[in-house]
């Protein structure tokens, strides 16, 4: 196999998955048929830049260097579709909630997620509320962070 046949296959599974070590990283790509080394993993994490970046659920995980807007905004509608159960507005607020234990996790999300029409959030244990920046309005903003809910 060569370099850059492996090499896609580790940016294309450390954008789709959450991989936290070396050795995760090695088995995924075993199980894909790729017959590779921690060693060589090591250099190929090195020569592709890869960083580790907080995950929604808190865990250190791979990423690509320079992750995109688009990657980012990705993550809050996968954190969202994982963890709230209802999206609405409520006056000048986007009230968020999960199950009991889950606000925090997703609050996190958000705030790590840049969305430019986001100023910031405060989690509760079942609750979020997200504070619109000005010039977003809290029935647009939660109208869009809705619609993860909707989508598969």
């Amino acid at each position: 196999m060569s370099n850059s046949i492996r090499r896609q296959a580790i940016l294309r599974l450390v954008r789709d998955r959450a991989i936290s070590t070396q050795s995760e990283l090695v088995d995924a790509l075993r199980e894909e048929g790729h017959d590779v080394v921690q060693t060589t993993i090591s250099r190929d994490v090195h020569e592709l830049g890869l960083t580790k970046v907080r995950a929604p659920s808190g865990r250190l995980v791979y990423a690509a260097p320079g992750a995109d807007d688009a990657d980012r905004f990705r993550a809050i509608g996968v954190a969202i579709r994982r963890y709230a159960t209802r999206v609405e507005h409520a006056g000048p607020l986007v009230v968020l909630t999960t199950p009991s234990g889950y606000a925090s996790a997703l609050a996190q999300a958000i705030d790590e997620g840049g969305h430019p029409g986001i100023a910031g959030t405060i989690a509760g244990d079942n609750t979020i509320f997200v504070a619109p920046r000005e010039g977003t309005t809290s029935r647009s903003l939660s109208s869009e962070l809705g619609e993860h809910l909707t989508r598969i």
